[in-house]
């Protein structure tokens, strides 16, 4: 199973609808707070390339893109083989 990476902030309704699907979906996932983390958050940016905004979600350090790219993933039915991978 492929391991998810999700950069997150307290109180952001994107974070917790993502974590919410990939904990559903029995991912194997690891969330970082980088909300008040300047280090954390520097580095999602710069893995995100440039991409600020919360959350940021890697599969298997292929960056996939945040909530809204994640859902529509799961929508099109390409989320379930990116996680199996």
């Amino acid at each position: 199973m492929a391991h998810v990476t999700i950069y997150t902030r307290s109180f952001c309704p994107y974070c917790s609808r993502a974590v919410n699907l990939l904990t559903s979906k029995g991912a194997d996932f690891t969330e970082i707070d980088a909300g008040f983390d300047p280090a954390k958050r520097r580095e999602m940016i710069e893995k995100a390339n440039g991409r600020a905004t919360y959350p940021q979600i890697f599969v298997d350090e292929k960056h996939i893109g945040g909530c809204d790219d994640m859902m529509a993933l799961e929508r099109a039915g390409g989320l379930d083989p990116l996680l199996q991978a």
